[in-house]
């Protein structure tokens, strides 16, 4: 009858050692001979007609081998289930253990030893108590006026001037890289971008007042561009940011094509294209559902700095123990190539992060009882397929939209992602129940400069 031990080597580290006996896996073995030899196609003889003797010979000791290993495991199974072990990932055979021991030819007693990480027991920092911030970022006229502006733009038609009269007008332009006298530089940048005159700096775009399609204007980078537009338009010629040269590169700048785009009036036609489910028949209605769009911008803003700042209290102030040892054997011999040391230690910081989120989150939903149901993998179905839309379906209960939520209802990949998601909105759901942030109003400039401020940290 076998036996299983189990003993304690470390931190949250056991060892579990399951010893067969020949009884456990004698009948077995006997048994899988004899399907063996139904099914054995061997020259010479029928199918089903093989000896038994010539199937031992010539099978007997994988199917022997695997049968001992299938007994070993079915005890280990077991005996886990029985004791209600928690452990993480799967049990890790030891390397004293040595398939060679087994002899088809003596059947005995066999020991094999596996080495199982125990999930930790640990406790939830107390939200209630801990100092938080609701920011509640003002919406002003200005904000209101700079958006009335962009759909003005946005909605208005392109028209093609003449020549450059203002910072409003949109270059189609050439870069050619040239010395600062103008001259090309051979096998130099050739690049076309389309770009306003008020992307230049301010000292720079008189120099494009009153010129014309051809027209050419010779720039030097760090002049012609200030700091926040000259990232991304380095970037746009191939060079890097990190090239002190690159921002002292002279480039011709030939005018291809001249635009103006003439804003659309602020009339019942722009109300209905920016809005086409409301009904707004004046500017005051207008700016007030746009004041409500920012307003609502800006809250899903401030609650997912709120939320934010909930996952660090969860990840830092919560204290769990790791079986380290454990975990790293575990990521050096779990992938389809063994990882060396070096690799291992390099990753596992991040590793247990992720792992130690993980425990955190099936903690929650396990003792707040949060469940995700056929019906809210069904609405992230319908969620996505509206966003993929971009929102221009207004009755998300049409039957075709009803049938697309079902097929994914289907696809199993989908499901377990859905259920992922969903779990993690309602454990931040559930934990914004909980905390009891301070309401502290803001203006946007502040709290932009606040997320940089973060991202900058977390970096």
């Amino acid at each position: 009858m076998a036996t299983v031990t189990r003993e304690n080597i470390s931190l949250l580290n056991d060892k579990i050692t399951v010893k067969v006996e020949k009884e456990d896996y004698l009948p077995s073995f006997e048994k899988a001979l004899k399907e063996y030899g139904k099914k054995a196609n061997i020259p010479g003889f029928r199918k089903g007609m093989v000896p038994a003797s010539l199937i031992k010979k010539m099978y007997g000791h994988s199917v022997f081998t695997d049968e001992v290993l299938r007994s070993v495991e079915k005890e280990l199974t077991n005996y886990m289930q029985n004791e209600k072990l928690d452990i993480f990932a799967q049990p890790l055979p030891l390397p004293e253990n040595d398939s060679r021991q087994i002899d088809m030819s003596k059947p005995s007693g066999y020991a094999f030893a596996f080495e199982v990480g125990l999930k930790p027991n640990f406790a939830i920092p107390d939200l209630p108590s801990e100092k938080l911030s609701r920011y509640d970022v003002q919406v002003t006229s200005e904000m209101i006026n700079e958006e009335v502006e962009r759909l003005q733009t946005r909605n208005g038609k392109m028209t093609e001037p003449e020549i450059v009269a203002s910072d409003d007008n949109v270059l189609n332009v050439k870069f050619t890289e040239c010395d600062e006298n103008g001259k090309e530089v051979e096998n130099g940048i050739n690049k076309e971008n389309s770009l306003l005159v008020k992307y230049f700096s301010e000292s720079f775009r008189s120099n494009w007042i009153g010129k014309k399609k051809d027209d050419i204007v010779v720039a030097q980078l760090s002049k012609a561009f200030d700091e926040k537009e000259r990232e991304w338009v380095l970037d746009d010629l191939g060079l890097s940011k990190n090239d002190a040269a690159a921002f002292d590169k002279y480039f011709k700048v030939t005018i291809t094509k001249l635009g103006l785009i003439e804003k659309a009036l602020l009339n019942e036609e722009l109300f209905k294209a920016v809005y086409p489910s409301k009904e707004i028949k004046t500017e005051e209605d207008f700016r007030n559902a746009i004041k409500e769009e920012i307003r609502q911008y800006w809250g899903n803003q401030s609650r997912s700095q709120l939320q934010h700042s909930i996952y660090h209290i969860l990840l830092d102030h919560t204290m769990i123990d790791f079986p380290e040892s454990f975990l790293k054997r575990w990521m050096q011999a779990s992938g389809e190539q063994q990882k060396s040391q070096e690799q291992v230690a390099e990753e596992f910081p991040h590793f247990s992060n992720q792992l130690k989120w993980t425990l955190i989150v099936d903690k929650i939903i396990q003792d707040n009882k949060i469940e995700v149901l056929p019906e809210d993998i069904k609405n992230l179905a319908k969620q996505q397929l509206l966003s993929y839309m971009q929102g221009q379906i207004l009755d998300d209960q049409q039957p075709w939209i009803d049938d697309y939520a079902n097929r994914m209802m289907k696809d199993r990949k989908f499901v377990e992602d859905a259920v992922h998601r969903i779990q993690a909105n309602k454990v931040f759901e559930w934990a914004e129940t909980q905390v009891r942030p301070e309401e502290k109003p803001i203006t946007r400039e502040e709290f932009v400069k606040l997320q940089e401020a973060h991202q900058h940290h977390q970096h």
